[in-house]
């Protein structure tokens, strides 16, 4: 059984989680790049013409850097990622609407300055169509994400 952590991380928090699960639980590991980089500046949600309010609001897709190379492989995949605006970022859904989920388990977990982790999972199901997500949870700590294991 192969494991995959995927994550995608604006200020470093998430990456941060994910490494150390991912070393914890013997899982490969695979960051989800946008191709335009985030700056401070798109990120900053209080600013209605910030990038990632556009992106949210507009149901715009973001072009991703990569790929997972025999994704195939994988049967359970994790995907950390911070919580936008109740829910993964664009940039996670594009990724996730590129590949076959097809008989995998997933589990989720997202790192917030203030969310819980609500209907996360539910608006993610769309985007890893086949799959089943598991399990989800609002995460400060690898610790915390190992209990999803």
């Amino acid at each position: 059984m192969k494991k995959l952590v995927l994550y995608f991380s604006a200020e470093g928090n998430t990456a941060k989680v994910a490494k150390e699960f991912a070393e914890r639980i013997g899982a490969e590991v695979f960051e989800i790049v946008p191709e335009v980089p985030y700056t401070k500046a798109d990120i900053r949600w209080m600013n209605p013409l910030a990038r990632c309010n556009k992106e949210k609001f507009g149901k715009k897709d973001v072009p991703v850097k990569g790929q997972v190379a025999d994704f195939d492989a994988y049967d359970t995949v994790y995907i950390g990622f911070p919580i936008w605006y109740g829910c993964a970022p664009n940039v996670v859904n594009t990724f996730c609407a590129a590949y076959d989920w097809t008989g995998k388990k997933i589990g989720v977990f997202a790192t917030s300055g203030g969310s819980g982790i609500g209907k996360t999972a539910e608006k993610l199901t769309p985007y890893v169509k086949g799959g089943e997500i598991v399990s989800a949870k609002l995460v400060k700590s690898a610790a915390e994400v190992e209990e999803i294991s």
